[in-house]
């Protein structure tokens, strides 16, 4: 099990879950990638990615502005 981190700050929808499915390759079962981002309406697409997806949205933490997403592969 590995922790990926990705840096989604700044970034609009839908680049952010473009982003976060560019890495699906690289994922293996297991794998957490941390996203962080800004977006209005980061963790909303982060919440319907995951379902449509079927990966486990492990937490969503605010910091500040930011939205950090732990999504579990």
């Amino acid at each position: 099990m590995a922790t990926v981190k990705l840096d989604a700050m700044g970034l609009r929808c839908p680049q952010p879950i473009l982003k976060i499915a560019a890495k699906l390759p690289e994922m293996h079962d297991g794998d957490v990638l941390e996203v962080s981002g800004d977006c209005p309406t980061f963790e909303q697409d982060v919440r319907k990615w995951c379902e449509r997806m079927r990966k486990t949205l492990l937490a969503v933490n605010h910091q500040g502005d930011a939205r950090v997403a732990m999504i579990q592969f």
